[in-house]
């Protein structure tokens, strides 16, 4: 499979359809990374909150984290280029409400939070137990329509966080960074061994 049938592909499985091209032209886009970017959807005020939530959702360790690989301009790329107008409005009152959450929680504005801020109320939304995860998801599979206003907020919230959370994981596994340094990568793979010990396999592989 090429890699851009494998990026197409890929995101499908977050619920969006993203074409390969554009897909690839969002990385390419955002590759290198720039202090002084200027969002193209994200608010001044949410910003600096997805440049704290990447890196909380993929943290730096042995290998790159959110932050190393840009990753908060690729979410505000996809949040422009991709979302349709429906999700853009609920994504961007979902910041807004997450921004009041932690400038509550800071007890400063949501600008100048401390990551250790963000990452608090983060997980106020996603220590759960499974029966409460499981009703989020429901409630995003199945839209706002029938909500109340108090429902409607929650939605909201969470339409921002999974949203940053999925796009920030598609960057993250489409990179080129990731896939060269970090995953097994062949640019010209062997033959087709169907049934052989996970063993003999060693760490996930990328495609060229």
């Amino acid at each position: 499979m090429k890699r851009r049938e494998a990026l197409k592909n890929l995101s499908l499985g977050i619920g969006y359809v993203v074409s390969a091209p554009t897909l690839l032209g969002v990385l390419e886009s955002c590759s290198k990374p720039d202090p002084a970017w200027k969002a193209v959807f994200l608010s001044d005020e949410v910003k600096p909150l997805v440049n704290h939530l990447v890196e909380i959702i993929l943290p730096r360790s042995e290998s790159p984290g959110g932050q190393d690989l840009d990753l908060q301009r690729f979410v505000d790329k996809m949040c422009g280029d991709i979302l349709s107008k429906t999700d853009q409005q609920w994504v961007a009152k979902g910041g807004a409400l997450f921004a009041e959450k932690v400038a509550s929680y800071a007890g400063k504005d949501a600008t100048r939070a401390d990551h250790s801020d963000v990452l608090e109320v983060f997980k106020t939304y996603f220590d759960l137990p499974p029966d409460e995860k499981k009703a989020v998801l429901d409630g995003q599979n199945n839209g706002a329509g029938n909500m109340n206003d108090e429902e409607k907020d929650n939605f909201a919230l969470y339409k921002f966080l999974l949203t940053t959370r999925e796009f920030a994981l598609l960057g993250y596994f489409t990179s080129e960074r990731i896939g060269t340094e970090v995953l097994v990568f062949d640019p010209i793979p062997g033959g087709y061994k169907p049934c052989i010990p996970l063993s003999e396999v060693g760490n996930a592989w990328t495609i060229g």
